[in-house]
Parts: structure tokens; C-alpha cells; sequence
């Protein structure tokens, strides 16, 4: 017996009911040309994944339930095959919950419905709904109860959806309920390393249960969050049988076959990616959709001459092609020369637009503006900022005029200590690299330089860019460390503070100096004030200056 299963790892839009429908019966189509009877779809893939306060809209969820209603009318020729569609579904109420408004505004559930010749055969809810880092299911969803196994070409086959499988019960009732095979329909975000924590949680989960395992997996970018793919099968000993691309979508075959009581699952595997390279998709694959599904023609940045501002302009041309990416290089009195030659010289080579707006101009008009006001005061941060400022006006202005959106170029770094200034190098619309650390930085575009994944150019980042001392430029002989721990050290106390919530005390214990975790602890502190008001940002680390972080802004708590 051989059933053919086809994993739809498609990119969905947001509130794009009819797309998304239009694109899983053209999945439908292919795949059952192929030979398949069992397509899975992502988790929530008629609504796309996550659609947030849209949830408590009541034409949305009707918009969905009429989504759902044309795959089913649109599939209904294709005789035998199963699909397995996810989309909100609403929960059953009694009549005191239905009075009781606040029990009926999170009353649906997260829910699986299988199709097969125009029907809805089966409908599963997910059970277990995760309420941490980027998810806030339990405000919208109410959990289910029960497994849900259908008969799928005499393969009696389990339906999951995400979080489920990473708990013991929803695959245990499975299989007590005659399940010979796990599909797990799934919208994971991207961090580094969780494609490997995916795989090895669900090994266990076919070990334990002693069934094969689909995962099924989105791919796209959703404002700060990435989906990569990366869908998967297991033979129920938890060995790997196949890996689809990641960062890609694709329509991935699987064969299951049984032979003298035994399971086979084969599909072809993709290789595994190198750490670097998994970032550098998910940023360009970031920027690539947030730009695409918002409508923009293009990107505007400004660039330095820094390593910041090289390595999103060089993020930005993957994604987009230099044909929609303009650099703007806008020199203070303290720009050095090799500043303007390098941003010179970066720009040729991926072959983008380049202009250059002089601010010396702009920032003596404004200290002739507040000579009496500053009389008498030394200069300091104050004329810094005035120069960022001026700079951020800037590209906002021809963002306002052309309509590309401004990629601001700050890291995590800078954005936990706020090393960034606020209205100035913070002014614009999508924070490429806002998750990345300054050493990850670094890491980035030596690996960029190494490798042409896009075809956009090889070695596009001067080597002096890479091994110059960062310096924001903005006072003579400025650099970043005058202020700043070193990078190596500031971005480990970052990450264990930050990241992964040690306290001051066991950082010091584990060999930082007192000094550094003071300092860093408290300027992550008190600029929570300028993390709020930036843009968003793409999401790669499991712990973001975003929805995975929700500090107070007037706090006396100190450690």
C-alpha cells in the first residue's frame, strides 16, 4: 500500500481570504496531478498566520468560513483527495456564554478542517495554545478537546496543529484513538536554531508514539515575524526521511509506503544551512515580503560608509534587486573620507542609486537657531542628535515624495543600550536588523562576502568597512567603544540579560566585570522609552525587542 501525501509549504497574506483560497486549490490542482490524496496546508493558512486583533472581528471569521467554502466548491472534481486546511473556526456556545460577552469575544478555535469532494468531513481544534515569546492564542482561542483521525486511502491518519505535537497527549490520544500516521500542520516563527529544536522535538514525539511524523510549515514574512519552511518527515523511529527547501515555497511529495507491517516514508532532503545563511534569508526574505504584501515600489537607506548601514543595503539588493533600492550618503563636518569612499564604493558595485546630500548646511542653521538659547553651554549629545535628526528628515522627505519606504539600519546592540538617536537614525518604517548583534553583524557580512546566494554580486562590502573601528561620526575621532563595552562583551550580557533573563548577580558570577553589567543592565533600563517608538523590526532571535518583550516604561524594579 503506497498513500502519496503532498505538504503545500506556501506564503500567505494576511486577510487575503480569497488569495490564500485561490492559492490552495492551485496546490489542490497540482498535487493531485502528482498522485497525491492528502494535501496539508499551514496552520491558519485561509487567514494567514497571525491575524491578530482581526480575530475579534466577526466579518473576518465570516470572510474565512467563505474562504473555506470555495477551496471546498473548487476541489470538489478531485475524487479521493483529502486537504487539510487551516483557518478559524467558531466554537460552539451555550446560551449564557453567548450572553456573557467577554467569554464570547475569544470563543473560537484554531481549528483543522478536512475536505474531500466539496464536503467538510472532519474539523479538529488545536488543543494546546501557546501564550508566549511572539503567540497570544489564548486571547483569541479556546482550546479543543478531542483527536481527530481520518481514513485517508485506508491510512487512518492523525491531524495536529503546532503546539500540539510538542506535548505528549494530543499524539498519545491520537494513537489510542487507531492513528497509524501524525500530520502536524504548523506556523512556527524563525529564530536562530529552531529549525534543528523543531526536528529533534519531533523525533521524539515519532519515537514515543512509534508513528511516522509530516510536519507541515508556512514560509513568508509577517510584519516581525518569519515562517522558513523547512517541512519535514519522519519514519516513526524519529529518523529523518526528508527535508523541503527552507525559505522557499514548494509543493513537497512524500511516498508513504507499507511493507510486511512496516512504514516507509521517502521525499527528497534538502541540505542543512549554515547558521549565517539561515539568517540571511530570513532578513532578506523579511524585507522581501514586508515590502511585497504592504504595497511599496521600493527602499530608501542611508549610507555611511558603516558596517550597519553595508550590511542592510546589501540585505536590501537580495531582496528587492538594485533596481528598487536608492542610498542617500549624507556627510556631516566629522564623515572621514574613507567614509564617503567606501559608501562610494559599495553602492557601484551592487550597482545601485547613489546621491550624496551634504548637512553641514542644515546642522549650522540649527545652532545658529539655538545660539542664545545653548549660550554659554558646550556642545554634546545635543549637536549629535541634531545631526541624526537632520539626516532622518531627510529620507523621510524623499520617502514622503517617492513613496519607498526607509530602512533604518540600527542593531540590537544599539537598540538595547540606545545608542541610536530617536526621530533620527530610528526614523523610518522597517528595522532590517534590529535582532541582529553587533558581533552577529559582523558575522553577516563576512559570510556575504563569501557567498552570492541572490545573484546580486559577489564581495559586495569593502573589507574596510568590515575592519574599520565602528564609529557613529558625529564628534571628532568618535568611536563606538568610547561609550560601549566592547561588542564581544556587550552583546554576551545582552543575551543573558535580555535574552535570557539572568540576573545582574550570576553575569557578574559568571566572570563579567561589575562595572559592564552595571552599565549595560541600566541603559537597557531606561531606553525602553525609544525602543516603543521604533519601527518594527525582523524577528531572529528567540527573544525580540518586539512582542517577545513587554517591559514597562516607568519602572522602579532595578535588578
Amino acid at each position: 500500500m503506497t498513500l502519496s501525501i503532498c505538504v503545500a509549504q506556501l506564503n500567505f497574506v494576511v486577510g487575503d481570504m480569497v488569495g490564500n483560497a485561490r492559492k490552495i486549490v492551485d496546490a489542490a490542482l497540482q498535487a493531485y496531478q502528482r498522485g497525491a490524496r492528502l494535501l496539508l496546508t499551514p496552520e491558519l493558512a485561509i487567514c494567514g498566520y497571525a491575524a491578530e486583533d482581526l480575530f475579534l472581528r466577526p466579518a473576518f471569521i465570516d470572510a474565512c468560513d467563505d474562504a473555506l467554502k470555495l477551496v471546498a466548491t473548487e476541489t470538489a472534481h478531485l475524487k479521493g483527495l483529502h486537504i487539510v486546511v487551516g483557518h478559524p473556526a467558531r466554537a460552539g456556545q451555550s446560551a449564557a456564554e453567548r450572553r456573557e460577552r467577554s467569554v464570547a469575544v475569544a470563543h473560537l478555535h484554531n481549528a483543522a478542517s478536512v475536505l474531500c469532494e466539496g464536503r467538510v468531513t472532519h474539523t479538529y481544534a488545536k488543543r494546546e495554545l501557546p501564550n508566549y515569546q511572539v503567540f497570544d492564542e489564548r486571547r483569541y482561542f479556546v482550546p479543543g478537546q478531542a483527536p481527530c483521525v481520518i481514513d485517508v486511502g485506508g491510512v487512518r491518519v492523525a491531524v495536529l496543529i503546532c503546539e500540539d505535537a510538542w506535548f505528549d497527549a494530543p499524539a498519545a490520544d491520537a494513537k489510542a484513538a487507531g492513528a497509524e500516521l501524525l500530520a502536524v500542520i504548523n506556523a512556527s516563527p524563525f529564530h536562530a536554531g529552531k529549525g534543528g529544536e523543531r526536528e529533534a522535538t519531533m523525533r521524539e514525539r515519532a519515537r514515543t508514539t512509534g508513528l511516522p511524523l509530516v510536519y507541515a510549515h508556512l514560509v513568508g514574512g509577517q510584519d516581525e515575524i518569519v515562517f522558513e519552511g523547512r517541512s519535514f518527515v519522519l519514519a516513526a523511529d524519529g529518523s529523518l526521511a526528508g527535508r523541503a527547501v527552507s525559505f522557499e515555497e514548494t509543493l513537497f511529495d512524500i511516498a508513504l509506503t507499507r511493507q510486511a507491517g512496516t512504514w516507509n516514508m521517502a521525499a527528497t532532503t534538502d541540505r542543512a544551512h549554515s547558521p549565517e545563511a539561515d539568517l540571511w534569508h530570513a532578513l532578506v526574505l523579511g524585507v522581501r515580503d514586508y515590502l511585497g504584501k504592504n504595497g511599496f515600489p521600493g527602499a530608501i537607506l542611508g549610507l555611511s560608509g558603516g558596517i550597519d548601514s553595508a550590511l542592510v543595503l546589501a540585505i536590501a539588493v537580495d531582496a528587492l534587486g538594485a533596481d528598487r533600492v536608492r542610498t542617500v550618503m549624507m556627510p556631516s563636518p566629522y564623515t572621514a573620507d574613507i567614509s564617503w569612499i567606501d559608501a562610494r564604493d559599495m553602492a557601484a558595485r551592487l550597482g545601485v542609486r547613489y546621491d550624496e546630500i551634504a548637512i553641514a548646511p542644515q546642522f549650522e542653521a540649527f545652532k545658529a537657531s539655538l545660539a542664545n538659547e545653548f549660550a554659554g553651554l558646550p556642545e554634546d549629545t545635543t549637536e549629535e542628535n541634531l545631526q541624526a535628526r537632520i539626516r532622518g528628515t531627510l529620507l523621510m522627505a524623499l520617502s514622503n515624495k517617492f513613496g519607498s519606504i526607509v530602512l533604518t539600519t540600527g542593531n540590537k546592540s544599539e537598540m538595547a543600550t540606545g545608542y541610536c538617536t530617536l526621530y533620527g537614525d530610528m526614523a523610518g518604517g522597517f528595522a532590517v536588523i534590529k535582532d541582529v548583534a553587533k558581533t552577529m553583524v559582523f558575522k553577516l557580512a563576512r559570510w556575504r562576502n563569501a557567498h552570492d546566494p541572490y545573484g546580486t554580486g559577489a564581495n559586495p562590502i569593502p573589507d574596510r568597512i568590515i575592519t574599520r573601528p565602528p564609529s557613529a561620526e558625529l564628534r571628532p575621532d568618535q568611536k563606538d567603544q568610547d561609550s560601549l563595552p566592547e561588542y564581544d562583551v556587550l552583546d554576551a550580557i545582552i543575551e543573558r540579560y535580555m535574552e535570557n533573563d539572568q540576573s545582574p548577580d550570576s553575569i557578574v558570577a559568571a566572570g563579567f566585570a561589575r562595572s559592564d553589567v552595571d552599565k549595560v543592565v541600566r541603559l537597557i533600563r531606561i531606553n525602553e522609552y525609544k525602543r516603543r517608538q521604533a519601527p518594527v523590526g525582523i524577528r531572529v532571535t528567540h527573544r525580540s525587542f518586539g512582542k517577545d518583550w513587554r517591559y514597562p516604561i516607568t519602572s522602579k524594579y532595578r535588578a
